[in-house]
This record gives C-alpha cells, sequence and structure tokens, in this order.
C-alpha cells in the first residue's frame, strides 16, 4: 500500500471512528432518557462542551475532505502516488492532530496549534496542487 492510498484510508478511518464517538455518546444519551433522540443540537453545544468539540471536530473532517482526501485519491486514480507518498504521511498526522488539540481544549493555545496543524494542511496541499498542474 502506497503512503497516499494510507493516508487516505486513514483520514476516511478517523472521520468514521469520530462519528462512532459521536454516535455512541448520543445513543448513551438517549437510552439513559437524557436526552430525545430528535432532540440533539447539531453542534452538540446542548450536551457537553466535550459534545461541541467533537461534532466540530468531526464537521472540521469533513469541510477539509474534499481538498485533502480529492487531491489523494487523485493521485491513486492516476497512478501519480509519486506526488503525493513523500509528504501524506505528514498530511495524515497534522489532520490527527487537529482533530486531537480540538477534542482536548478551545484554549488560546491550543487553538493556535490547530491552526499550524491546518497550516501544514493547506502547504502540503498547495504543494501537490502545483505539483499537478506541472506534470
Amino acid at each position: 500500500m502506497s503512503a497516499s492510498t494510507f493516508a487516505f484510508l486513514a483520514y476516511v478511518a478517523w472521520m468514521f471512528f469520530l462519528l462512532i464517538a459521536l454516535g455512541t455518546l448520543r445513543v448513551s444519551l438517549t437510552l439513559a432518557g437524557k436526552k430525545a433522540p430528535n432532540s440533539f443540537d447539531p453542534g452538540g453545544a446542548d450536551v457537553s462542551p466535550f459534545s461541541a468539540r467533537l461534532c466540530r471536530a468531526h464537521a472540521n473532517c469533513f469541510e477539509g475532505f474534499p481538498i485533502f482526501g480529492g487531491l489523494l485519491l487523485l493521485a491513486i486514480a492516476l497512478d501519480a502516488t509519486a506526488v503525493t507518498d513523500g509528504l501524506a504521511y505528514y498530511l495524515i498526522a497534522a489532520r490527527l492532530l487537529q482533530s486531537i488539540t480540538h477534542l482536548w481544549s478551545t484554549s488560546n493555545l491550543a487553538a493556535q496549534f490547530r491552526f499550524a496543524f491546518f497550516l501544514v494542511q493547506v502547504g502540503i496541499a498547495a504543494y501537490w496542487l502545483y505539483q499537478f498542474a506541472t506534470l
């Protein structure tokens, strides 16, 4: 498996993990009789600060997926993973660290780290776009 394929799969698996965590939290609250199944705020703030961070981390992954996942998928589909393999592990590491930081805290320092991890992903995507454009 190429680094690009691994990173693509890891990105999807991470989104799935966050979805399962969110679903588990909501199902447990519903089964405990603490929330009606149709009463959850999409942003998660009605449950707890962690729930709000979990919802936002999950949504954030989906917001970036068309760009980051799309570029990885393009490389795989074109059999051009040589373009993305060198930085694929860095991209997925930055994505995981961004989400984990989001789940951990919303402090000013955590937000700065989260933004730095996002900038790493943006920089990698910009580099890949340039590389694809010059093929």
